[in-house]
């Protein structure tokens, strides 16, 4: 197969490795190096951004603003409908490059990522189309809420999801109406690059999708500064996001925030423990590079023994290999410098007392690829305790009643999720009511509604997404107070 310039063959697909501009392809002169997290292989050299690359996609995004937000929801639904169903069609390479790009496994990507990346398309298509003609009676006017559009949205998206997450940004934007400037990941950025082409071939009109890749202190930090965005949404560490938010804070920019987490699992003695145990071993997915994950394991002092072993045994089967081979369920960590992070992480964890009941070295596969590891012996005050791992590194304290757990739960600067199992509904509920978390899952993880706010607390996150909240942000939310009975017959 004859590949064309600055593109590169990933699993057979090929990949521009150049930015995408006003509906075209746009060449850096500088470029950096991306390689696949399952062996180490080069895939490509991407074009790298900076100031005159991300000044150029404002400029392209605020061209096609006025035009793009005047179709209305209406006009905008067939395009993006469109949008959605060229992901579907397109879904065996997407996923087959994202694999190779953030070493994902290929099964998930093929059956969940993919088509939960359409369904973002299409479901805030369809939800937007819903938001018009708000109308809320007062005693002396009538409201009439609108949802305008508010400008050029700059969606910075992290590598452990690229395609999913950045989709779950463009879509509400692109319904609301805004134009889009996306920065994606450095680690990890060849399906947002194909992302590009899938809508440009939907229909959508140059400048209104832009794609700007780069490093973060370059091509992020240009873009979270340019004087004309209207909207910052950032996916990613809490570190980056203060510096985001100093940015924005300086335009006076609307900002929202999905960050890390240090969630807590908490097991009851009165939960289904079986469905418990597979579900704590499904923390180890992505090779725990998940913010959601529920980190921090609590389990009542009754049923420790006999819950530890049903985990041991669930975990056992958490094969550690190449996210292509179908047996596969924990793949490589996305580079060796967080390979290092985590192994830290983990030694520094052993010098201080912990006890790995599992785990606790890299695997005998790869360079990349890390045991399955469960901490006990944790001081609650501890780093392993405290801070986010990002990686297959879970933590195992016990509780002896609802208030110790609750303390325990919320003793983090966190508060993105939390994993809850018992079958006392009444007890579920008061637990769950006073935990720190922007998304609690009762007897179930890693389940996300659409319509539903998502987002976290403290050092989590700013802002919710999902259903209208999305458009709360991606909106200039108007209303129009018109006086009753003020429209009556004119004077002659």
């Amino acid at each position: 197969m004859t590949v064309a310039q600055n593109t590169a063959l990933i699993a057979g697909v090929e990949v521009s490795t150049d930015h995408w501009i006003d509906g075209r392809r746009v060449p850096s002169k500088e470029r950096f190096q991306d390689a696949s997290p399952i062996d180490g292989s080069h895939l490509a050299e991407i074009a790298s951004g900076g100031k005159a690359e991300v000044d150029e996609a404002v400029d392209a995004a605020r061209r096609a603003f006025p035009a793009w937000a005047a179709l209305g929801p209406e006009g905008r639904l067939p395009i993006l409908k469109a949008f959605a169903e060229g992901l579907r069609a397109r879904a065996k390479e997407l996923a087959a490059v994202e694999t190779m790009d953030n070493g994902s496994l290929l099964g998930g990507n093929l059956m969940r990522v993919v088509p939960r990346a359409a369904q973002n398309i299409e479901f805030f298509a369809d939800w937007a189309t819903t938001l018009q003609g708000h109308v809320i009676e007062g005693t002396e006017v009538t409201n009439h809420v609108r949802y305008d559009p508010a400008g050029v949205a700059a969606l910075i998206t992290p590598w452990n999801a690229p395609l999913m997450l950045t989709t779950w940004k463009v879509g509400p934007a692109l319904a609301a109406g805004d134009t889009v400037v996306v920065k994606p990941p450095e680690w990890a950025p060849l399906t947002c690059s194909l992302m590009a082409e899938v809508a440009h071939a939907a229909g959508l009109p140059p400048g209104v999708l832009n794609v700007v890749q780069g490093i973060g202190e370059l091509a992020g930090d240009a873009l979270v500064k340019h004087g004309e965005v209207d909207r910052i949404s950032f996916t990613g560490s809490t570190d980056t996001a203060k510096l985001i938010g100093e940015a924005a804070a300086r335009s006076i920019t609307p900002m929202s925030a999905e960050l890390g987490g240090k969630s807590p699992f908490i097991v009851c003695a009165d939960a289904d423990l079986d469905a418990a145990a597979q579900t704590v071993a499904a923390q180890y997915m992505n090779a725990g590079q998940v913010c959601l994950a529920g980190t921090r394991v609590f389990v009542e002092v009754s049923i420790e023994k006999t819950f530890l072993e049903k985990v041991r045994g669930a975990v056992a089967h958490m094969a550690v290999g190449d996210p292509r081979d179908p047996a596969t369920r924990v793949g490589p960590l996305i580079t060796r410098e967080h390979f290092d992070r985590v192994a830290g992480f983990v030694e520094r964890a052993k010098a201080a007392g912990a006890e790995a009941l599992w785990g606790g070295s890299p695997a005998n596969f790869g360079p990349l690829y890390f045991q399955p590891t469960l901490f006990a012996n944790v001081d609650p005050a501890s780093e392993i305790s405290q801070r986010e791992v990002f990686g297959p590194v879970l933590t195992w304290q016990t509780f002896e009643d609802e208030a110790a757990v609750i303390a325990a739960a919320n003793d983090t600067h966190y508060g993105l999720a939390g994993v809850l199992f018992s079958r006392d509904e009444a007890r579920a509920m008061r637990i769950a009511s006073q935990v720190v978390a922007g998304t609690l899952w009762v007897n179930c993880f890693f389940v996300r509604d659409l319509a539903a706010p998502f987002g976290g607390s403290r050092d989590s996150g700013i802002g919710r997404e999902g259903g209208s909240w999305s458009f709360d942000f991606y909106s200039d939310i108007k209303n129009i107070a018109v006086r009753k009975g003020s429209f009556g017959q004119q004077g002659g």
